[in-house]
């Protein structure tokens, strides 16, 4: 398949890319706004005589349980987004996080109808873990079937940089009320103010993707009738078992600069170097600003120099800064702030990735390939990661940037030797 030799956006693909950032950004925030009221959903959906540490550990696990339904909704979305339309699926994807979200700001709470809230909340977090299980690949193949070859990298970094900005809005918008409204206020209404919100915006995305076309590659592949005649996952698994291999691997690298650099980093400031609550987290905001712009130039820097040696040097570039970042904090705490936005900036390397995924599966199990990669990935390595880094830092304050450097070098490394396996232009038909 020969790639595109157009370089130019069009109209309808720059309106392509903005619904689906926004799409993105909106269904993101409904995913990642239950992390930033955590404390308040834990007072409300367990006994009130729990002990403290029991509690904590219920919440996260609700919280948990939406990683936990990424790999097996990502699939079964994907399935049917080979078989029968990108768009469909697309549309869905936000439809399914949109009710659910509103829903939980609905819920009633332990006091008024027992253990069926904290059961009703884990229904919903479930059904909202499909979704963007769903979402993330669904959206990275959609662009990148729309846009030009030589633009797929911007597209998806574009893609993740909305992703980016609707934690980022989830973060604002929490700090907000907490800054408003009294305690008893954030315990009594306030906290269900983001669910409503976001439910709400939710609809309004499902909306807008309507507005959207299928892509052009998907619509030829049905008229050619070249769709796949079985089980798209039974293909990618069987005909694309490296490509499935080297796509985990990529994710891991994804994760670990995400979830350590941006995710993580607030509570270890707090506990290795003392750092103010309200200031590690005014940093981390200031990191994932970062992040947001990196996504965008890494992938400009990916369409012009090429996605290889962008994303190898890159990932070089991120082990300095992620050492020069945990040792700079612990040396010269007043520069944690512009620290945390070089840092954010260089974890942007990680929209690069999303092309190489998109890249590595031929059409009709693109998205299959992508979403079973990548959700199995994150369920694993997301999830395992905080508490390796936690076991880690018993025998090495710099463990953090230890695990973040490991996987650079081995997101090098599969880079370097994926390089001369064919790779198939995803706007190509």
């Amino acid at each position: 398949m020969a790639f595109a030799s157009s370089t130019t956006l069009s109209r309808q693909d720059l309106k392509t890319l903005s619904l689906a950032a926004l799409g993105g950004a909106l269904e993101f925030y409904d995913f990642i706004i239950f992390v930033y009221l955590a404390e308040q959903i834990g007072a409300l959906f367990f006994p009130a005589d729990t002990a403290p540490w029991l509690r904590e550990l219920q919440t996260w696990g609700v919280f948990a349980a939406g990683y936990f339904a990424r790999p097996l909704g990502g699939v079964v979305m994907a399935h049917f987004g080979d078989r029968g339309g990108r768009k469909r699926m697309f549309t869905l994807s936000v439809f399914l996080m949109a009710v659910p979200t509103l829903l939980i700001g609905l819920l009633p709470t332990y006091a008024q109808i027992g253990y069926l809230a904290p059961l009703a909340l884990l229904v919903l977090r479930i059904v909202q873990g499909a979704a963007v299980g769903g979402e993330v690949p669904g959206a990275w193949t959609f662009v990148a079937e729309h846009v030009p070859a030589t633009r797929t990298a911007f597209a998806c970094g574009t893609l993740t940089s909305g992703l980016t900005l609707g934690i980022l809005t989830g973060s604002l918008l929490a700090a907000a009320l907490n800054a408003a409204l009294t305690p008893a206020q954030m315990l009594d209404w306030g906290w269900r103010v983001p669910f409503l919100l976001g439910g709400l915006f939710g609809f309004i995305a499902v909306q807008l993707r309507g507005m959207l076309e299928e892509t052009p590659v998907f619509e030829a592949i049905r008229q050619r009738r070249e769709l796949a005649r079985e089980l798209p996952l039974k293909i990618a698994l069987r005909g694309h078992g490296a490509a499935v291999l080297a796509c985990i691997a990529l994710t891991w690298v994804l994760t670990a600069a995400v979830v350590v650099t941006i995710l993580m980093t607030p509570k270890l400031f707090q506990k290795l170097d003392g750092i103010a609550p309200a200031v590690a987290f005014t940093a981390d905001t200031i990191a994932t600003v970062g992040l947001a712009l990196g996504n965008l130039g890494f992938g400009l820097a990916a369409d012009r120099f090429g996605t290889t040696r962008v994303s190898a040097l890159g990932c070089a570039a991120l082990i300095g800064v992620v050492y020069a970042f945990y040792l700079g904090v612990a040396a010269a705490p007043q520069f944690l702030y512009p620290l945390s936005f070089v840092a954010g900036l260089s974890v942007g390397v990680v929209s690069v990735i999303p092309t190489l995924l998109v890249r590595a599966f031929p059409a009709p199990v693109r998205f299959t390939g992508v979403a079973f990669s990548y959700n199995l990935a994150y369920a694993l390595f997301g999830g395992l990661t905080p508490v390796f880094i936690g076991w880690a830092l018993r025998f090495d304050r710099l463990a953090p940037a230890h695990y973040v450097a490991a996987l650079c070098l081995l997101g090098i490394a599969v880079v370097l030797l994926t390089a001369r396996r064919p790779a198939y232009a995803p706007s190509s038909v």
